[in-house]
């Protein structure tokens, strides 16, 4: 009983009724209101309640199936994910591009795993790796040599991909991270990007960063690290802090093309021969 006492339907039927019953009555006070008329008008009154009962029905099924459908995305959207972090661990160096690839579209689809699929591209960027480029002093086998050169070829993937899950400077939203300390780089470029948080301490580079264009809207933090190729800053904004404390960039620097809102911290810092540090 109590159950069908909060039967919206139950109680939309009660309205349409007392609709239908008192616009008719009142109708029928007026002498020049044929009966037929005031039925018919009550009539399409009650109908009136019925109707909004449907739409409102409606609304409540569309809402019910979006959600349902939201879940679901939801539900392939973390299997996707698992999967693919999965793929990261495959030997063959086609199928962890695939996955990183996969990532990349995940976070284009789903904004709320950005964050996270960038964390996942810094952490594989972190993993031990191992090039001639950068151990000139090991001997290479050549079998060696080429399974090196094909790794290269994947962190470059993860390095492109970075840059084009990063929203482009100038636009609001979210503000993403990265967190590449101690990790081995070879091309990061963030050409035109909005960054925030920026942490790659004891990293190593070895072709270039390139910060052409790029907002840094959080903290820039690239201390005891060694970039053996270029360090581009045309253009770039740095919005908070930046610290280069014993930076060794083997090229010259040119800091009189970036923008800084405080003075960089360049304590035991060294640049190549020309470099304008202000």
């Amino acid at each position: 009983m109590k159950r069908l006492l909060k039967s919206p339907l139950l109680w939309t039927l009660l309205s349409s009724v007392v609709v239908l019953v008192g616009v008719t009555a009142w109708l029928l006070t007026d002498r020049a209101t044929s009966r037929g008329d005031a039925l018919k008008t009550g009539a399409l009154a009650g109908g009136a309640i019925a109707a909004l009962y449907g739409l409102w029905l409606n609304d409540r099924r569309r809402r019910t199936e979006e959600d349902r459908h939201e879940i679901e995305r939801s539900r392939i959207s973390d299997e996707r994910f698992a999967k693919s972090i999965e793929l990261l661990g495959n030997e063959a160096d086609q199928v962890r591009v695939g996955a990183m690839h996969s990532l990349a579209g995940l976070a284009r689809t789903r904004p709320e795993y950005r964050q996270t699929v960038l964390d996942v591209l810094c952490a594989y960027l972190r993993r031990p790796f191992e090039h001639p480029s950068f151990d000139q002093d090991r001997e290479w086998e050549p079998a060696d040599k080429a399974a090196a050169e094909r790794e290269r070829l994947v962190r470059r993937a993860a390095e492109r991909l970075i840059r084009d899950i990063l929203p482009h400077a100038g636009t609001t939203g979210p503000t993403l991270s990265l967190n590449l300390s101690d990790a081995r780089l070879d091309k990061l470029g963030l050409l035109g990007r909005r960054v925030g948080w920026f942490g790659a301490d004891r990293c190593e580079v070895l072709t270039y960063l390139d910060l052409t264009d790029t907002q840094l809207s959080g903290k820039f933090l690239l201390e005891n690290a060694t970039i053996h190729g270029g360090f581009v800053l045309t253009r770039a904004s740095f919005e908070r802090r930046v610290s280069l404390d014993n930076l060794v960039v083997e090229t010259p620097v040119d800091f009189s093309v970036a923008t800084f809102v405080e003075p960089p911290s360049l304590e035991g810092a060294k640049f190549g021969a020309g470099s304008k540090t202000s």
